[in-house]
This record gives C-alpha cells, structure tokens and sequence, in this order.
C-alpha cells in the first residue's frame, strides 16, 4: 500500500503513519488522481461504494469494493458497466469466497452426498449497540440486511449456483427505514427453499452459521464467513458422521488479495466480479421490498 486517503488529512496521516503508508491525502479525488495508485480499495460507508467506484474506475484504476457493492441493483449495473467500458478489474470483497472452507462445502455439496437439495439456511447475527454507528444510518445505505444479510444471501447463492427468488421476507427496524432484524424465505431452481436472518440487534445476539438439508443428509457450518478465526465444518448423511476443519490460513483477506491481483496482472477470473455483485443486490432490493421497506438509495 502506497497511500491512503480520508476527508480529514490528520486522520489520513495518523493512518499512514500507523501502517507505514508513504503518502496521505484529505480527500478521494487526490488519491485517485496520484498517477502511482494503479488500484484502489474502497471502504466508505455503503451509500458512497458506487459513487467511488466509478470515480476509481474513471480516473483508470482497478477496484476491489467492499460489500454490499452499491446502494441497489440499479447502482450496481451501472458500475458494471463502468467496469466494462473503463477495462479495469471491479471486484466486490466478499472475501470469504476465497476460503478453502468454501471451497469445501461445495465439494461436499457437488458429490451429492447429502442426496437432493431440500433446504439451505444461512445466518449472521452481532450486536451493534450505538445508535450512531452509521451503518445504521438509512442515508448511507445502512441496515442488517445491507452490512449482515449480504453475506448469508451471497452464501446461499454460491452454495447453490443459482439465483433465488424472494418468496417472504419480516423485519424489525431501529428507526423507521434502518431494518435491525430481517428474514427472508426464498426459493431456489431446483425445488429447494432457503432461509436468511440478519440481525444487528436482536434476541439472538451473535451467530453466524449455515445448514444445507438433503435427502441423505444434512451439513452444518459454523463460521463459514471468517473461517480463519475458527470454524467446523460437520456432516451427518447416509454414509458416514464427520467433523471437519481446513487449514486456517492463508486467511481469507489473504486468498481475496490473490484473487484481486491475479485477475489484474494475468486475467485470472473472479468468482466476486460485477455481474455476480448485480445479482447479489437484485436479491437484497427484493428482500426490502417483500418486507415492506424502501431499498436503499446513493448517499448525495
């Protein structure tokens, strides 16, 4: 890393200075126009990911954007296709889909070991207590199911190579918009149902998990999103009860690095690239809808 950008160039350069970063800027629009930058990583709150992305991609640099990628479906097309006519790798961070755990799980899926598909469910659940955190706020494209529920939909999605439909989907809102708690029933191609909860301040304070039922059997995950600080992996089918784990490292920070680079510098493919980052939002904007909340909109 070669430099590091904030609004305040205090805090810009308390940051570099901390990770010995050579260069510090008060604004993004420095940044992207520094012609030694060749790719940057954009992490301001939700509601700002498609408005930086674009800038990134227009001044020439590659991208890799924090989830959830945009505001909405309708963003995220769009930053696709600036992704398209700009030429430079976009890549969406969801970072555990670089992870040998994920890796595995479709492994034991794939076999057909637990027989037909009949159900996947998958949570993540954590506290976030102050009221002021902005990923509460409705403005910037805050809420459970934006900062939470992306990963559990985009698990479901990957483990079953196939888009769901939103059949249902409840809430509990902090304010009038902010959704703390949302679930949402889908159905998959296939016959299969799945289930998502996303919680930011619920009764069922922490959690993060998925199960995939079968005909044949069932697997359970604990951790499947940061694997590397701990996880089980444990399968109960026909033929056999096992506990599985996978190496921890490298990390899953580490393998999304690898996957960002390699997709730059020798046009590997991307597992997280723009069009599957459409496909996660389209689901996200259903899911506010079939809830009876408004989908979230840019931060201006």
């Amino acid at each position: 890393m070669i430099a590091v950008a904030a609004r305040d160039l205090e805090r810009a350069r308390r940051f570099a200075a901390k990770h010995k970063i050579s260069r510090a800027y008060g604004s993004y629009a420095e940044l992207l126009a520094d012609p030694s930058v060749d790719a940057v990583y954009i992490a301001v709150p939700n509601g700002l990911h498609g408005r930086w992305t674009k800038a990134a991609l227009e001044a020439g640099k590659h991208v890799l954007c924090e989830k959830p990628f945009t505001a909405n479906a309708e963003e995220a097309a769009s930053v696709a296709e600036a992704g398209r006519r700009s030429g430079r790798i976009v890549m969406e961070a969801f970072h555990y889909r670089y992870h040998a755990l994920t890796k595995r799980m479709l492994e034991i899926l794939n076999c057909g070991e637990l027989g037909r598909i009949t159900k996947m469910e998958a949570w993540l659940c954590f506290p976030l207590v102050p009221a002021n955190d902005i990923r509460w706020d409705y403005r910037l494209a805050g809420g459970a199911l934006m900062d939470a529920g992306c990963y559990a939909i985009h698990l479901l999605r990957t483990l079953a190579g196939a888009e769901p439909k939103v059949l249902s989907a409840t809430a509990k809102t902090r304010s009038a918009a902010s959704d703390r708690l949302l679930k949402a029933e889908l159905a998959f191609p296939g016959g299969f149902t799945g289930l998502i909860t996303a919680s930011m301040l619920s009764r069922r304070l922490l959690g993060a998990g998925a199960r995939v039922s079968g005909t044949r059997g069932t697997m359970d995950v604990l951790n499947p999103y940061v694997p590397q600080l701990g996880h089980r992996l444990v399968v109960r089918s026909d033929t056999r009860r096992a506990v599985e784990h996978v190496p921890r490292q490298p990390s899953t920070y580490a393998g999304q690095l690898r996957a960002f680079t390699g997709a730059i510098l020798r046009g590997e493919p991307l597992l997280t690239g723009p069009d599957n980052a459409v496909a996660n939002m389209a689901v996200i904007d259903a899911c506010y809808a079939a809830a009876g909340l408004p989908r979230r909109e840019p931060s201006r």
